[in-house]
């Protein structure tokens, strides 16, 4: 039928590449994806969306930026003509004036449940800061990042061991739920508005890997929660120790055992004081000049061993 709607999609991530794989089940006419180039310094764990793209025959585009891109906007008005935009995990910033060329609006998947958690990483913080849940929103896209109505949201919870990964691959599902069920609304122009209390809005920026270093006088829990935050797939918590040695830690355990916060209680099995007891250090690894590495790695083999 020529008289679908025009569906263009920008995206990226595991969540970008399960909503445009829905949307291509659904029968959306999807005219073109923009997505980003993978970072080389960045360990992918999702699936591309560009090659799902290119796989249904669908024009990619990987723009650097989209901010005073006059050929971009003249592209998207004039060729690509949108009647609706979804942005399911872009990275950049989507100008209104791009925005405004959808007559049926756009709208984007956020990871938690806004307006809550607005902005970047959501799911690392709300670990990170030993939240019990979060979950998936769809919404109206404003100027503002994450602060349009609300169209549907479903929530996801966050056991007390959950890993960024696990709570993940969980918002992925209510992700998919929470599109599925609107997507006529959307498709009809009939999508609901559920206006955002700015007032219980919070708003997180972007995490780095530098943002894993561990302050030992932090409690057991709170060095727990940011070790499972940013445990793999993400780049992991650490600590440099005196000699020049960083620690690079995957997974502990809370223990019991006091001392001064930092302080290496045991070597075998490794424990490290906090500031109000210890944690076991249970995955780990050290990294260090290949001179040291080689002295460590018979307390790496016991670890693995356990």
């Amino acid at each position: 039928m020529t008289d679908r709607p025009r569906a263009l999609v920008f995206a990226y991530s595991e969540v970008g590449y399960v909503l445009l794989e829905l949307l291509l089940a659904r029968g959306i006419n999807v005219v073109g994806v923009f997505t980003h180039e993978d970072d080389p310094k960045e360990k992918r764990w999702f699936r591309s969306v560009k090659e799902l793209a290119k796989m249904h025959a669908i024009a990619v585009y990987r723009p650097k930026s989209l901010r005073n891109e006059p050929e971009i906007e003249r592209q998207i008005r004039d060729e690509l003509k949108p009647d609706i935009i979804f942005s399911f995990y872009y990275r950049h910033l989507i100008p209104m004036s791009l925005l405004e060329t959808a007559r049926l609006g756009a709208f984007n998947m956020h990871g938690s449940l806004l307006p809550r958690y607005r902005g970047k990483a959501p799911v690392n913080w709300a670990i990170l800061n030993g939240e019990n849940h979060i979950g998936a929103t769809l919404h109206h896209m404003v100027a503002r990042p994450d602060a349009g109505d609300v169209v549907d949201q479903a929530r996801v919870p966050i056991g007390e061991r959950d890993t960024s990964a696990e709570v993940m691959s969980r918002v992925v599902h209510a992700a998919v739920e929470v599109l599925d069920r609107q997507l006529d609304a959307l498709l009809s122009g009939t999508a609901p508005r559920h206006p955002q209390d700015d007032s219980q809005a919070s708003y997180f920026t972007g995490r780095t890997p530098e943002d894993g270093r561990i302050d030992w006088s932090w409690s057991s829990r709170r060095i727990f929660n940011l070790i499972r935050a940013v445990t793999r797939p993400f780049p992991g918590a650490f600590s440099d120790i005196s000699d020049g040695r960083r620690l690079k830690i995957w997974w502990a355990e809370m223990r019991a055992e006091r001392g001064r916060a930092g302080e290496i209680l045991k070597s075998e099995p490794l424990i490290i004081a906090t500031g109000d007891g210890s944690l076991e250090i249970t995955d780990f690894e050290w990294i260090t000049s290949p001179a040291v590495k080689q002295e460590l790695s018979v307390l790496q083999a016991r670890t693995a061993k356990r």
